[in-house]
């Protein structure tokens, strides 16, 4: 009996959680900024979801899913990918019929697949997606693919890159299989078992083979591109055209399918040089109509990136190394007469929005600063009876090793003051210099006096010349100008 984590699975904690939390916010804040607006869907799902929605010719259906009987001998499974249960969602609570169109969804939650384990894939991930759905043009295709560069360029990525190609309408993919099959059909005895599999269910899916031998046969495949219908071909280079007049690089991949069987029309991966494939995603239709809707327009356009690879890639090229991650403020009694005092003084600072940490009970100076330093706090706060009784404070600035005695009456400007020092210091909260409101870690900062509006979606009241400090781990200065 083992008592560790399950193969695949992975414990989140300490720096990497708030690497997590960090992403999260950066595509919360972004997917808000083109109007979507955030569902969460069961980990559960009756395993005829994924089967009608995402194919059974899918590698997901066919070898990934955790899938299961339950007590009352219904097959459930762990949700492989969210898409198939927006859309379950959508038709069920007849959101169509409730909100106006394209209807726009986010999401960021735990999906499961059976696959091998390496470097920033797991068994259990977490999945971050997008869903625009109701309409269908190429406006609405592009507009996703920008806000998914967005996404990545405001995590830091640079050099990317968007592959595409078009799978066309319902036409043109039924051309093209008949015509994917006449090719293969010759070459079957020679290629993997997987791709016989795939022949029979789906011929789209061995243009995905990673069997280098395989690989060798699909170069020489006949191309989606030569069987679109004019519409489809139409359809496609407006596409282009926008991401074109955009500035956003793109390279057409006539092998690019995607994993999943309901994409048609554009499918693209995001990616560069130095990555690899970060994000990916594409048009659909018919999805709501698996699931009995009878919209007028049963088309949508989403993309998915896994939280875990991301974070792996920004780690290992430092682009966590200009987050702030550590704690604002240490409280350091000296007695433990004092260890209210520390407590009341904390919860008035967490009031100002600084992250604030106070002991429960003494401890040796020494033992306190060893704490404060494992938490990468910016300022120690000393006193002991002397202080106290003379309403006054030492405020230590700790990287620094700078020490000033402060009122504490007028404590709270003495730390604006000094969190704007340090802040001026590092320069802009994504470690560059920035002009104006628009800051180049990609958020718009924008501050009438006493209040801030944030990157994280949040909005925080702030006396004027106090510190914003936003729950994305940025530290925002707020007074007035800024």
């Amino acid at each position: 009996m083992s008592l560790n984590a399950v193969k695949g699975t992975h414990d989140i904690y300490a720096e990497e959680a708030k690497c997590y939390q960090y992403i999260k916010n950066v595509f919360q804040a972004v997917a808000e900024l083109y109007g979507y607006m955030p569902i969460e869907t069961p980990i559960l799902e009756h395993t005829e979801v994924f089967c009608r929605s995402t194919g059974e010719g899918s590698d997901v259906v066919r070898k990934e899913m955790y899938t299961f009987l339950d007590k009352g001998e219904r097959s459930l499974t762990l949700r492989p990918e969210i898409t198939a249960g927006v859309a379950r969602a959508i038709v069920e609570n007849k959101m169509l019929f409730n909100f106006d169109s394209p209807l726009k969804l986010y999401y960021v939650g735990p999906a499961f697949r059976y696959e091998r384990p390496q470097l920033g894939r797991y068994r259990q991930f977490i999945q971050a997606g997008v869903e625009n759905i109701g309409v269908d043009n190429a406006y609405a295709d592009a507009e996703t693919i920008a806000l998914a560069m967005r996404v990545l360029n405001y995590l830091g990525f640079k050099g990317l890159k968007v592959k595409v190609n078009t799978l066309g309408d319902k036409a043109s993919r039924d051309a093209y299989r008949e015509a994917l099959k006449k090719y293969f059909e010759p070459l079957l005895p020679n290629m993997c078992d997987d791709c016989k599999s795939r022949y029979e269910l789906n011929p789209l899916r061995i243009l995905d083979c990673k069997v280098k031998e395989d690989q060798e046969l699909v170069k020489n495949a006949p191309k989606s591109k030569d069987f679109l219908s004019e519409e489809a071909e139409d359809r496609f280079y407006k596409t282009l055209s926008i991401l074109s007049d955009e500035g956003i690089d793109y390279e057409i991949d006539d092998t690019l399918v995607r994993g999943l069987d309901y994409y048609g029309h554009i499918v693209f991966e995001v990616s560069g040089e130095e990555y690899g494939a970060l994000l990916g995603g594409g048009h659909y239709d018919n999805m709501l109509h698996n699931f009995g809707a009878k919209a007028e327009v049963d088309s949508g356009v989403g993309f998915a990136f896994g939280i875990e690879r991301i974070y792996s890639l920004m780690k290992d090229k430092g682009l966590f190394d200009n987050i702030d991650k550590g704690l604002d403020i240490y409280v350091m009694p000296l007695s433990e007469d004092l260890i209210e005092h520390g407590y009341i003084l904390s919860e008035q600072l967490r009031g100002l929005g600084y992250s604030v940490e106070s002991p429960y009970k003494a401890a040796k100076l020494g033992s306190l600063f060893k704490k404060a330093n494992r938490r990468k706090a910016k300022v120690a706060l000393i006193f002991g009876e002397d202080e106290i009784n003379n309403g006054k404070i030492q405020v230590k600035i700790l990287d620094r090793e700078e020490q000033i005695e402060a009122d504490l009456s007028t404590l709270d400007h003495t730390l604006n003051d000094i969190f704007n020092a340090i802040d001026s210091d590092d320069g802009c909260c994504c470690g560059d210099e920035c002009e104006g409101d628009d800051c180049c870690c990609g958020h718009h900062h924008d501050h009438e006096e006493g209040h801030g509006e944030h990157c994280c979606g949040h909005h925080h009241d702030h006396e004027e010349g106090h510190e914003g400090h936003c729950c994305c781990g940025h530290h925002h200065k707020d007074d007035g100008d800024n």
